[in-house]
């Protein structure tokens, strides 16, 4: 029978901070606007939890189903594929925080819409939904999308534009059209945390089947892509910070930059594979970092 421990481990919790950063920039945005809904944003921030606990499930699962997860892969040594945790055990398991994740995101999104828009409502609702199958169906199922590339894809929506705009109108209850610009930011940051991820498993993807986009492009051209990304976050951001500038407190972000910067100078020299590995936690928490400063100088922009 799997331990707490095992289920801890299966949760992967060092990719937490990445899947709430998204979630927190919305509300910082929605503060700066001065729009924040509280308890609006306290049920947004379980339900990422919970969405993300349950993606780590399945795709712990998908991967061991798939053969991915072997002796050869790079990163650490996932539950499945060890023995910790049995198939029927993770289907349980996906099953109980799946269902949970539904039942929040359900009374988050009537708590936001229900009194202003029956649209907006089942809009949202359906929202949900495809955010579970998009979870599942990155590496589990027959036709897993993240096994053809489309895994940078799907990041950018899910972890970039979709839980900011997302937030920020279940707080607002409107579209505000310069918030495109951080949310791109924080899109391209997670999206560098999967290439990185792509990265350093390029050699036994390839081999197992897995064609992710560094084992379409090479190594080389991995790199180029991912300093593209970093480069591209930053000037979005910058971008939305100089039009939308009420106070200098707004450039606090600014902080953050040298840790993006060092980081991105250390991948481009390092050539072993496998010690890419402690920069996908580097780079999740980078961007967690920037999103704390960016958020508390919208804060302290409107004091």
């Amino acid at each position: 029978m799997a331990t707490r421990k095992s289920w801890i481990k299966a949760a992967r919790p060092r990719t937490l901070p990445l899947a709430l950063s998204g979630i927190v920039l919305g509300c910082g945005l929605a503060w700066f606007y001065g729009v924040i809904d509280i308890l609006v944003s306290i049920l947004a921030i379980i339900t990422a939890t919970l969405i993300q606990v349950f993606s780590n499930f399945a795709n712990d699962y998908g991967d061991s189903q798939r053969g991915t997860d072997n002796e050869f892969r790079l990163g650490p040594t996932r539950t499945m594929q060890s023995g910790e945790i049995t198939k029927t055990e993770m289907k349980a398991g996906m099953l109980l925080v799946g269902s949970l994740s539904f039942i929040l995101g359900v009374l988050l999104v009537y708590a936001a819409t229900w009194q202003v828009s029956k649209t907006a409502f089942f809009s949202f609702i359906g929202l949900g939904v495809f955010s579970l199958l998009a979870a599942y169906f990155y590496t589990a199922g027959k036709k897993s999308y993240g096994y053809v590339g489309l895994g940078d894809l799907a990041v950018f929506l899910f972890f970039g534009l979709l839980p900011v705009v997302g937030v920020f109108y279940l707080n607002a209850s409107y579209f505000e059209t310069a918030i495109l610009l951080p949310a791109i930011s924080m899109g391209f940051f997670s999206t560098g945390v999967l290439n990185l991820n792509n990265m350093r498993d390029i050699d036994n993807d390839r081999a197992s089947g897995k064609i992710t986009l560094p084992v379409r492009m090479g190594e080389r051209n991995s790199r180029i892509y991912h300093s593209a990304m970093i480069f591209w976050g930053w000037v979005a951001v910058i971008l939305f910070t100089y039009h939308q500038q009420e106070s200098a407190w707004q450039w606090l972000f600014l902080l953050a930059f040298p840790l993006f910067l060092i980081d991105l100078v250390k991948i481009h020299r390092t050539r072993d594979a496998q010690a890419l590995d402690p920069f996908l936690k580097r780079l999740s928490l980078s961007t967690l970092a920037f999103t704390l400063l960016f958020c508390l100088g919208l804060i302290l922009a409107v004091l």
